[in-house]
């Protein structure tokens, strides 16, 4: 969210000494194939628009609905562009891996017709009106003109070979060509495609703007104790069901992802964000396991998709916690049923609960890392984590 929203959000807030919490999608679809962390939210609030009648008529519920639905709306245009300027990136590398080989190729083609017209030179200047076989009739040294057949003979075989170089290095360059022209072209359309999904987003955006610009000091403080109340009664149920694993160590290389995206608590959110200066959720994860020497996809979907799934209770400090149908989002896990995350836009990095989403399901980017002996959970910032149960600690 840009500076301008925030204000506009501090400024009504103020009034009253609220501040509007990050705000979970406690009205969001069914739960996962999980089953659990779903934060069903107030039942009036599902599937509730706006409303009609202006923001004061308005109920607290309703309201967090539609922020929420913005919000997600916002987050999975933000993942699509994502994957968009991850597949960017990888064509531009094609793009310039090709034109290395292009400019290569032309050379060599260069080389390859230096060479045909040396012996096409040669070929003429060395040619005679007599045949091979009227030289041997006509000379008094019938073996030196066996032997010079011999030498041109392969003087021949040579020029064949340098003909058919020639003919092959016209034709991979002209393929390289055509390959680097393709890949060009969609470069060219993946450009295109990302500053589409860009307008979406910033458009996605505006339209929380315009919401949180809509709403009184006495609204925002509403949408800030349902908020609250919502992820505590889902974290309760969460935690109270079992579901969540019991103490485990991470790998080394998961203590390794969990220190670095602590180390990052207080940056802001910033959509597309990569860090180091501010990260949006994926971004974060993806930064975090990369730092740990183990890189894995970038945006939620990917995470989701071609990770290795675990079940909630086998969770432990490094994996990642998708959210919503979609898997739109994503956090890391810490242990204790807590998560560090970049929530949304306009706020920063923090530590929350588990539940303060819907929860997908779970996965693990480094299956085969052995637990360490001895975890000492990293030391948090003051005022960086909300308690298990919602609370502020």
């Amino acid at each position: 969210m840009s500076g301008r929203v925030l204000r506009l959000v501090c400024t009504a807030a103020l009034a009253t000494g609220v501040l509007l919490a990050p705000v979970p999608a406690v009205a969001a679809p069914g739960p996962g194939p999980t089953g659990v962390g779903a934060n069903p939210g107030p039942s009036a609030s599902v599937g509730a628009g706006a409303g009609a009648g202006g923001p004061e008529a308005r109920s607290a519920a309703h309201l967090l609905t539609s922020l929420q639905q913005r919000y997600r709306d916002a987050e999975r245009a933000t993942e699509t562009y994502n994957a968009t300027a991850e597949k960017l990136g990888k064509q531009r590398a094609e793009v310039a891996r090709l034109d290395g080989r292009l400019v290569r190729a032309r050379l060599s083609l260069h080389d390859s017709r230096g060479a045909a017209g040396r012996l096409a030179r040669q070929q003429y200047q060395n040619s005679s009106g007599f045949s091979s076989y009227l030289r041997l009739l006509l000379t008094r040294d019938p073996q030196r003109a066996l032997n010079e057949g011999q030498v041109l003979r392969q003087l021949s075989r040579e020029r064949v070979r340098t003909v058919d170089r020639l003919a092959g290095s016209e034709r991979h360059t002209d393929a390289l060509a055509r390959r680097a022209r393709k890949a060009l072209d969609a470069q060219l359309t993946l450009a295109e495609r990302q500053r589409k999904e860009r307008d979406e987003v910033r458009g996605r955006l505006k339209e929380v703007e315009k919401l949180l610009a809509s709403l009184t000091a006495r609204q925002l403080a509403e949408l800030d104790a349902l908020e609250e109340q919502g992820t505590r009664v889902a974290q309760r149920k969460l935690v109270t069901s079992g579901a969540l694993s019991s103490v485990r160590a991470p790998s080394p290389k998961g203590q390794e992802a969990v220190e670095y995206a602590v180390r990052q608590v207080g940056k802001p959110y910033r959509w597309g964000g990569e860090g180091p200066a501010a990260y949006d959720c994926s971004g974060l994860t993806s930064q975090a396991w990369d730092h740990a020497g183990q890189p894995i996809p970038r945006t939620s979907q990917e995470q989701w998709a071609r990770l290795p799934r675990i079940p909630l209770t086998e969770l432990r400090p490094g994996d990642l916690v998708v959210y919503f149908p979609e898997a739109t989002h994503v956090a890391m896990y810490m242990g204790d049923g807590m998560v560090v995350q970049a929530p949304r836009p306009g706020t920063r990095i923090k530590i929350s609960p588990i539940a303060a989403n819907p929860v997908l399901g779970a996965v693990r980017p480094d299956p085969a890392g052995k637990p360490v002996q001895r975890y000492t959970p990293p030391a948090l910032p003051p005022g960086a984590a909300d308690g298990p149960d919602g609370s502020a600690r």
